[in-house]
């Protein structure tokens, strides 16, 4: 299976919404587009809605540990929201969620971003 990657941007505000499989095959892709939205449109939040996602593995926590890291260089913040149970539990058990938020709906997330 495959990734779909939606983007879109309101304000400083980047919602990545994910469907299908982030993996090793796939995080390379996520990663550069992701850093190229950072760096060309001026985000300095994203909300990553994972609503859709039904496989995550190490190479997926790599690529949302690595884009929470370039946010917090621009003093911005990376919030996960809407993960099915098996990835939220993924996320729990990488330790994650003790520097990154997770919001039940994109809409929660967005204004705890100040941005809805």
């Amino acid at each position: 299976m495959s990734l779909n990657i939606e983007m879109e941007v309101i304000s400083e505000v980047l919602c990545i919404r994910l469907s299908g499989e982030l993996d090793h095959h796939t995080a390379d892709g996520l990663r550069s587009q992701a850093t190229e939205a950072i760096e060309r449109q001026g985000i300095r939040h994203i909300v990553m809605n994972l609503e859709g996602l039904t496989f995550m593995d190490s190479s997926g926590l790599g690529v949302i540990l690595g884009r929470y890291k370039q946010l917090k260089q621009l003093h911005g913040e990376l919030v996960v929201c809407s993960a099915t149970a098996a990835v939220e539990r993924l996320l729990d058990m990488s330790g994650l969620f003790k520097i990154i938020r997770m919001e039940p709906t994109e809409a929660n997330a967005l204004q705890r971003l100040g941005v809805a």
